[in-house]
């Protein structure tokens, strides 16, 4: 964040990645959804954006690269955000982002630093991003399913910033490659608090989530963020189905709330007037010594 004056402050920030659908289009929008994700998480609107490419381009054709960009040029409207340029180089595989620039007021900005005792922590997408993304890379899902995740994948998170605008949030944090419990302790440790969350409130995508991790459709990110969680987290009930979705590295995934309680049903009521994927209370934040998260069913 870098202020301006004392009503205005730039948000800045830059995300790419490689291609997670097989879709060039949809790849783009869900790059440029996933940047974008970073200002509203931060409460601002998004002015500017750049393109951020790097191509094998003896492997891509023109054609399939005009498809990523039209993709993300697509969000970035949506958005009501200025394309004004970018970068291409060469590179041994696709890679695609944004790097974006926002305007937020410093009294409304949104951290995940101000997280209070008695917060109810509330999710704005169904988990399950990365555990579904992987099947697609295995062919093991259907492309029903594929839609369905795209869908979800390219959702804006503009909601954030309206919220924002309402004083109606706390702290916030979009839940992204660290998965669920990855960004919550963040924002505990960051807050100096705890959660309590329960498992069997946490929204997914599709049941078929808990077939994949069943036949070890993991990804190593999601693996690995869960052993890290195992340091701070008390598991008092959760499945090992449950515990990876809980820790399933998300792409373009959700915003973690932590909502005043008077605010609460104005929040919901805002959610689902936006269409919200699946939004859902799934916990609260409570007093602690020590930042820790406890699972419960």
């Amino acid at each position: 964040m870098y202020r301006i004056d004392r009503n205005r402050a730039l948000v800045q920030t830059a995300d790419f990645f490689t291609p997670i659908v097989n879709d060039p289009f949809a790849y783009g929008e869900i790059a440029a959804t996933n940047a974008l994700s970073d200002i509203y998480a931060m409460g601002g609107r998004p002015l500017t954006a750049l393109n951020l490419m790097g191509i094998p381009a003896d492997l891509v054709p023109p054609r399939v690269i005009n498809l990523i960009f039209r993709g993300g040029a697509a969000k970035i409207k949506e958005a009501n955000c200025v394309l004004i340029g970018g970068h291409t180089i060469r590179s041994p595989e696709p890679i695609y982002g944004l790097a974006v620039t926002g305007l937020v007021s410093p009294r409304r900005m949104l951290t995940n630093a101000k997280a209070r005792a008695g917060d109810v922590l509330t999710l704005t997408k169904p988990l399950g991003t990365g555990i579904i993304t992987t099947g697609i890379k295995r062919g093991l899902i259907s492309r029903l399913l594929e839609c369905k995740v795209i869908a979800i994948m390219t959702k804006l998170n503009s909601v954030g910033a309206e919220l924002a605008e309402s004083w109606l949030l706390r702290a916030a944090v979009d839940v992204t490659g660290f998965g669920l419990l990855g960004h919550l302790i963040g924002m505990c440790r960051a807050s100096g608090v705890a959660a309590e969350i329960a498992a069997g409130a946490v929204p997914v995508i599709s049941a078929e989530v808990f077939r994949l991790v069943a036949v070890g459709c993991i990804p190593g990110g999601s693996r690995d963020n869960l052993s890290f969680a195992e340091n701070f987290t008390e598991w008092d009930a959760a499945t090992p189905a449950q515990k990876t979705l809980l820790t399933d590295a998300q792409t373009s995934g959700s915003l973690l709330l932590s909502v005043p309680k008077k605010n609460l049903d104005a929040v919901l009521k805002r959610l689902k007037r936006d269409h919200a994927c699946c939004a859902a209370v799934i916990g609260q934040i409570v007093r602690s010594s020590k930042p820790k998260i406890r699972v419960m069913a």
